[in-house]
């Protein structure tokens, strides 16, 4: 069983094992526990009752608590399911399945406060009506790794030049707070980064008056949007002068904040360590929640 009461006497434990302080884990717990009931009784109904909600047995989970304790362990530390079988004292089986239901449910707890991040921008109205106090947004890809396929065609597909590495991406766009406003779906990592926000058209909906700071890995949305803030790019003929130096340099103190956002995200091993699972796009889930935990931290310390 978990130990949740020296969890939340212990701030730092408490983080290192859910990667939430007890704060935080006290005031998602409603909204989890609101999420359960929909997730039971509406989203997935069974057959026709026959006991009163709430009958049955407890299960090895009894407490709300507990079970969001336990998804968020499985974020942040990211075990086998053998370990955390291991660790909960369950089977494996049943640690497979309560981390697959717990997922959805988690989902519309930071639902519930507004914390998650947006998948796609559709307009430039929808933009100012989502974030009517953005003045700059910093533009930015991110990848995992993932295990090397043994079919060579998939494993063609999903390798990065930039990583020399199979991955898969995701293209980011935060704001000065650190909040991670939206989060592409996860592509493969062969696709260059100015491709899939392409695809996505962010750069076309982000208004002309929005200041975007990025990479040279995104070269050529300056005809898109020329309100564009990019270092300074070298080549084979012509090196960058002493001016475009220290410009690049200050580019890179501002655009820094944007690491930082990524890097919030990428607390929870679920969303950095190598991806391992073998259902299809689940990490796409995991770095969708670890976005949404990271945006409701940063609710929490505002």
């Amino acid at each position: 069983m978990i130990n949740t009461k020296r969890l939340l006497k212990n701030t730092r434990l408490c983080k290192a094992v859910t990667g939430s302080s007890p704060e935080e884990l006290k005031q998602l717990l409603p909204a989890f526990s609101q999420s359960i009931t929909r997730y039971r009784y509406q989203i997935k109904p069974k057959q026709e009752r026959k006991r009163k909600l709430g009958g049955g047995r407890r299960g090895d989970l009894p407490l709300t608590l507990d079970k969001l304790v336990f998804i968020l362990i499985y974020l942040k530390v990211y075990p086998t399911f053998d370990v955390i079988a291991f660790l909960t004292d369950r089977q494996r089986s049943k640690c497979q399945r309560s981390v697959m239901q717990f997922l959805p449910i988690l989902e519309m707890a930071l639902g519930k406060h507004l914390s998650l991040p947006r998948r796609k921008i559709n307009s430039v109205e929808e933009f100012f009506q989502q974030f009517p106090e953005a003045k700059e947004v910093f533009l930015d890809g991110t990848e995992r790794r993932v295990q090397k396929p043994k079919n060579l065609k998939k494993r063609a597909k999903l390798y990065s030049g930039k990583k020399k590495a199979t991955t898969r991406k995701n293209i980011v766009v935060s704001n000065e707070r650190k909040r991670i406003m939206v989060l592409t779906p996860t592509k493969s990592g062969r696709r260059h980064d100015k491709r899939i926000a392409d695809k996505f058209q962010i750069v076309h909906n982000i208004p002309q008056e929005i200041a975007i700071w990025t990479d040279t890995g995104f070269q050529g949305i300056q005809r898109l949007h020329p309100n564009t803030v990019m270092p300074a790019k070298s080549t084979k003929t012509r090196s960058l002068t002493y001016e475009q130096k220290q410009n690049n340099r200050t580019i890179a103190s501002i655009r820094v904040l944007s690491e930082h956002a990524i890097g919030g995200m990428k607390r929870l091993k679920a969303a950095s360590d190598i991806y391992r699972n073998k259902l299809p796009n689940l990490d796409d889930t995991f770095n969708f929640l670890a976005a949404g935990l990271w945006n409701f931290h940063l609710q929490q310390t505002a």
